[in-house]
């Protein structure tokens, strides 16, 4: 082999290791409940945090693309209420109200964008509704 041809392959194969480290996956997210329990009620406040599980750091910059809340587990199509973003203090947290009609478990399904990722983040988070 020439060595021009070596070299090209190295640099190459570097490149692609480099840009392999650099982008993540929307593995490399979660979303956790804030808290796992909420009062019941039409002005009920569902939140959850994004983080990103290497640094554990919040995800401050998400941009929110899908929401759905429903009775879970069965996910009754007739039991899920809107949801209406609330601003919040705390970094990376998102945070919905929303009609929480009945006690019981909800299943929170929500898509996010994160800045640089080229994969939707996606989670299912359950919350308890008590009364």
């Amino acid at each position: 082999m020439h060595w021009t041809t070596i070299l090209a392959a190295a640099v190459v194969a570097a490149a692609v290791n480099l840009t392999t480290a650099v982008l993540g996956g929307a593995n490399d997210y979660v979303f956790e409940p804030v808290k796992a329990e909420v009062k019941k009620g039409d002005d009920a406040v569902v939140a959850v945090r994004l983080k990103h599980k290497a640094t554990g750091k919040p995800v401050t910059d998400a941009v929110i693309v899908t929401t759905r809340i429903d009775m879970s587990p069965d996910g009754m199509g007739e039991m899920a209420p809107p949801l209406t973003p609330v601003p919040s203090h705390e970094p990376g947290v998102y945070a919905f109200n929303t009609e929480l009609a009945m006690a019981g478990r909800w299943l929170l399904s929500i898509a996010a964008k994160v800045q640089g990722e080229p994969e939707t983040v996606v989670g299912k988070i359950t919350f308890r509704a008590t009364r």
